[in-house]
């Protein structure tokens, strides 16, 4: 079975699919693997490194003749993957609702395409998920983001010139990034809490050192949709949790907001207003700015000021930590291609009543084939 690396085309994306420690594991199975001239460089790797490891390194049209899987961290334009043979894997986070177009020209060509970042959360996929891996470097750096925007010291200072108090961090949406943003700020030394709307992650919150700061008393406030993440909440519930924030976010140096809804836009969480309602010299980070934002006034790309407070709207933050990312999502896509792969014929074999593989197919035999597509 031969493996494809490509080196990624999207604008400020570093990251690489696969590594030298990768590439050994692969061999190990008993692949080839080939990887495009450069690819690795922007998260430090050379293309010597990948030869020392056993790959052989070349042009896109080396790289992708009879490959069997084709790697990727965002999915390729169709017209890159020209030469790819019908049935190749594409194996990438390809973003199916966003990309609906590049998928239907994957299943045109004939080509396998698998969504990297619809792994089910389920305990034998957990190795695999490249969302946890990614949002968990993202939440991390959302916090030194801030911190460098932020004007003043984090943690409380005792000097001979005084005190400096402690900054307040509140972070909003208490998935694998929030987590890590509360764990981050508390080492950096500020003062930290948080909300979401799932109940479940009050004792999550707490055990990190921070304050858990809930709407009580309405109804479905559990929250809780598929896969782990939030669902959409009851009016009622928008219009206390507004109230709620709005109250607490006056008192808040820095705010980091997480939160996301699959398929669906960002929900807003800050308005306008909550933001001018912030001390001057307050820090917002969106993580949420690329979905459309949970803060009004963020801009993808961009940091900006509104009414003396940054609001960072940096895109693809993990590719802004491009070594370690990369080297996480190349172990996420090994230990995918690993667990599926057959020592007798050589290969990866994907089992069509496997759960994480409905899961992920999105095409196969020129068609589309994953039921979230259907509609």
């Amino acid at each position: 079975m031969k493996i494809a690396v490509l080196h990624e085309s999207a604008e400020g994306e570093r990251r690489v699919a696969a590594t030298p420690e990768t590439v050994r594991k692969y061999s190990a199975l008993g692949a080839t693997v080939a990887v495009e001239t450069g690819a690795g460089l922007g998260a430090a790797i050379a293309d010597a490194e990948y030869e020392a490891a056993g790959a052989a390194i070349g042009p896109r049209a080396a790289v992708l003749g009879d490959a069997d899987a084709v790697l990727g961290v965002q999915g390729p334009e169709a017209a890159a993957l020209a030469g790819t043979k019908p049935g190749a894997l594409i194996v990438a986070s390809l973003n199916p609702f966003g990309e609906r177009a590049r998928i239907e020209a994957y299943a045109a060509a004939g080509l396998e395409a698998l969504a990297m970042e619809w792994v089910p959360r389920i305990t034998r996929a957990q190795s695999m998920d490249v969302l946890s891996s990614q949002s968990n470097l993202a939440g991390y750096k959302a916090v030194l983001d801030a911190a460098a925007e932020y004007g003043r010291a984090l943690p409380m200072m005792m000097t001979a010139a005084g005190t400096i108090s402690a900054a307040r961090v509140f972070v909003m949406g208490v998935g694998v990034a929030g987590l890590q943003a509360i764990a981050t700020a508390r080492r950096l030394g500020a003062i930290v809490s948080a909300t979401d709307v799932r109940s479940a992650t009050r004792e999550q919150i707490e055990s990190l050192g921070a304050k858990a700061v809930f709407v009580e008393d309405v109804p479905g406030i559990e929250g809780e949709g598929t896969g782990g993440y939030a669902t959409e909440m009851s009016e009622d519930y928008k219009a206390r949790q507004a109230e709620l924030v709005s109250s607490h976010i006056t008192k808040q140096d820095i705010v980091i907001t997480t939160a996301l809804i699959p398929g669906r836009p960002a929900p807003r969480l800050i308005s306008d207003a909550q933001v001018a309602s912030m001390r001057p010299g307050g820090v917002i980070v969106d993580l949420a700015v690329e979905q459309g934002g949970n803060v009004e006034g963020a801009v993808a790309g961009e940091v900006v000021e509104r009414h003396g407070i940054r609001i960072v709207g940096h895109r693809n933050v993990p590719s802004r930590l491009a070594a370690d990312a990369s080297a996480l999502y190349a172990r996420n896509l090994y230990n995918f291609l690993s667990a599926f792969w057959d020592k007798e014929s050589g290969r990866v074999l994907l089992p069509d009543d496997d759960e994480i593989v409905k899961a992920i197919r999105l095409t196969k035999d020129g068609k589309m084939v994953n039921e979230r597509l259907s509609s």
